[in-house]
């Protein structure tokens, strides 16, 4: 298996694999590969994004992918990494797709200077939980997860006080 840092010439491929994604979560057809195509090499890939994209390949053919950022400050002037998005093509499942990815984040983060990765699941996807305990990964409690989104999101951005 290679793993390696994606860039905009990898849109193609990724959009394929970005849709099985969006196909997964949120059910078929969501979302277009032409959309993801213009989505991935507008907005993921765009100067701002602050996202790294990581492959995996399997005898060539992308089978995975995580997106990552790296964040500072963090305690004791070091950093930290947080993996945003991971998802492995059924066709690869349960092969080390997965751990392989983060394992190579783990590496980048601390080549980086960071002391910590992170990263978040859904309560409703029991298997990640499970398969992320099995990494030697802590679930943290302690911490308070907050979201504004959709009209909230707006509301509060253009609110004068």
């Amino acid at each position: 298996m290679e793993i390696a840092i994606c860039g905009v010439a990898d849109v193609p491929e990724l959009a394929s694999l970005f849709v099985e994604m969006e196909d997964y979560y949120f059910g078929c057809g969501v979302v277009s590969y032409e959309d993801m195509s213009v989505y991935l090499a507008d907005k993921v890939f765009s100067t701002y994004s602050g996202v790294t994209v990581v492959g995996a390949r399997k005898n060539g053919v992308l089978v995975g992918f995580a997106t990552f950022s790296l964040m500072f400050p963090a305690p004791l002037c070091s950093g930290q990494a947080f993996m945003k998005e991971l998802f492995t093509s059924e066709v690869a499942r349960g092969q080390g797709v997965g751990k392989s990815l983060i394992r190579f984040i783990a590496n980048f983060a601390l080549e980086h200077g960071c002391t910590r990765l992170d990263w978040t699941a859904e309560k409703s996807n029991p298997k990640a939980g499970a398969f992320y305990l099995s990494l030697g990964a802590a679930l943290i409690d302690e911490k308070q997860y907050f979201r504004l989104e959709g009209k909230d999101l707006e509301t509060f951005s253009s609110r004068v006080e």
